[in-house]
């Protein structure tokens, strides 16, 4: 009896140290400046003359915000650093600002150039060319387990140090997955990229079946811009890996040229991409 007393108090007591602990505790989350956000991929889709462009401005917010919110009535222009045209973005009042009437021209440099709340920010970058995608098929039998897969083949040219990035997403899925390749290791190969999408019940996430639909977009891309995809892919993927590594403020090629503290996030790219849609049979 003794024994089973004892038990019943240490019960007791445990719960009442576990009841004790369930105090809210209101932590202060300290917030950090607000500052601009730059969201200027201009992307040349092969087999468009690619005039029409979007630039998408925003300012951060703190972590728990859901929303950005827009930034208005700002300057934005892209000049050709060759011949000194430029292309002005038009305020849609909504944090875009578009053009209708932009010339790329590949391997060609450009500067853009944003002129918010009385300060201005530029980036300059070059425009980027991508090969043809050969071939997008299925398999079973690359990864780890026998499910359906998506592939898809690239000839990557020969002795040029060329870099990729990589969207692939089903209709169903809230995010795209996300590639960042080199030919480092494969030049003037034959790439073969698969990609089989995992079960995932806290997101309701399912493999891939037969009549899923799947968007793929290979882009040419900078070095520079390479080397930001990356470590912003990385963080993405240690957000639920609790051995990952640690979210920094990651700064794009966006610089204030009045104040290197308030830089902008985001990143100034130009690409040239390829888009191809598969349905799984």
């Amino acid at each position: 009896m003794r024994t089973i007393s004892r038990i019943i108090i240490a019960t007791i007591l445990s719960s009442l140290i576990f009841i004790s602990c369930t105090d809210v505790i209101d932590v202060d989350v300290p917030e950090a400046v607000s500052r601009l956000v730059i969201e200027a991929s201009i992307d040349w889709e092969k087999g468009t003359i690619g005039n029409n462009q979007t630039v998408k401005l925003s300012t951060s917010t703190p972590f728990f915000d859901q929303e950005f919110d827009p930034a208005l009535g700002a300057s934005v222009i892209i000049t050709n650093d060759n011949d000194g045209s430029q292309f002005m973005f038009v305020d849609q009042n909504n944090g875009s600002y578009t053009t209708s009437n932009f010339i790329p021209q590949m391997g060609q440099s450009y500067t853009l150039e944003v002129v918010y709340e009385g300060e201005t920010y530029t980036a300059t970058e070059t425009l980027t060319s991508v090969v043809d995608i050969e071939e997008v098929y299925q398999s079973t039998d690359k990864g780890i387990s026998d499910v359906l897969e998506i592939n898809l083949d690239f000839q990557d040219p020969a002795n040029e140090e060329n870099y990729y990035f990589l969207k692939i997403q089903e209709l169903a899925d809230a995010l795209p997955a996300l590639f960042d390749i080199k030919d480092e290791f494969v030049d003037g190969n034959l790439i073969n990229l698969y990609y089989e999408r995992d079960e995932d019940e806290d997101i309701n996430q399912e493999e891939y079946k037969a009549g899923d639909v799947v968007d793929l977009e290979l882009y040419g891309i900078s070095k520079q811009y390479f080397e930001y995809i990356s470590l912003l892919i990385t963080q993405f993927d240690a957000v639920d890996n609790p051995f990952g590594s640690i979210p920094v403020p990651l700064k794009g090629n966006c610089i204030n040229e009045l104040n290197r503290e308030n830089d902008a996030f985001g990143y100034f790219r130009l690409t040239e991409v390829v888009k191809i849609t598969y349905t799984f049979q």
